[in-house]
């Protein structure tokens, strides 16, 4: 029976303290938002380069280095750094041996380039023999100050959310208080190219003087939502 009793007290001291923590505050949930969208000013380009040979001909063969030269030469000359060239693919490395093993073997390259103007890409690939170029690609493209467009875009749809709080409140005679809780909902969203392929070169003698493809970006597009709760204060 004591101990009947004894558990009786525990259990009425712990519903006790439960309803002292219970927060009668009057509160008020709101959500506030904010987007933007950019244009991607970095942009990263996929270049294959592959030996070809002149007319048909076995004995006259355009070499990767000599295609690889004009690549290099062009991108120098669109005003790059050189670091924004690199080689993509490590496979790119086995050439040699495979040119010993097969020596009518037609060796390819992969490359990565670095770009922040698509006239630039145009100027560059169009100092590269059409026929060395087996293709080229949008890998990616993202926007140079996308982390402070974040930071920024947070704030504004917290301060939308804390602006639209106030006159609903105020409307109803009371004061707004504090943040009590605050939730970000992540909305931005990366669109794909509209062309996957940046320029497409043919071997045929139709193409080979055939202009580079306009290119079409989908902006990137940033939306933030902020679900705020705040306290509601009398006057």
């Amino acid at each position: 029976m004591k101990k009947l009793l004894s558990l009786a007290i525990v259990a009425l001291f712990s519903v006790s303290a439960m309803a002292q923590q219970v927060d009668l505050r009057k509160k008020i949930n709101v959500s506030g938002s904010a987007e933007a969208e950019v244009t991607p000013d970095i942009i990263y380009i996929s270049i294959s380069l592959k030996e070809y040979l002149k007319d048909g001909n076995s004995k006259k063969k355009v070499d990767i280095t000599t295609l690889e030269n004009e690549l290099f030469n062009a991108v120098q000359k669109a005003g790059l750094d050189k670091e924004n060239l690199t080689i993509n693919n490590l496979s790119s490395y086995t050439a040699a041996a495979e040119k010993k093993k097969n020596p009518d073997y037609l060796a390819s390259k992969q490359y990565r380039l670095k770009v922040s103007d698509l006239n630039k890409w145009n100027s560059i690939i169009g100092g590269v023999d059409p026929k060395g170029v087996a293709y080229t690609s949008i890998e990616s493209y993202d926007y140079s100050k996308i982390e402070s467009l974040k930071k920024e875009l947070k704030i504004k749809a917290l301060l939308a959310a804390k602006e639209k709080a106030t006159y609903l409140v105020t409307a109803l005679g009371d004061k707004l208080g504090s943040a009590i809780d605050i939730q970000e909902i992540n909305n931005e969203s990366y669109g794909r190219p509209m062309y996957a392929n940046v320029m497409m070169k043919s071997e045929s003698a139709d193409m080979a003087g055939a202009p580079p493809v306009e290119l079409d970006f989908k902006k990137i597009k940033l939306n933030y939502q902020m679900n705020v709760v705040f306290e509601i204060k009398g006057f």
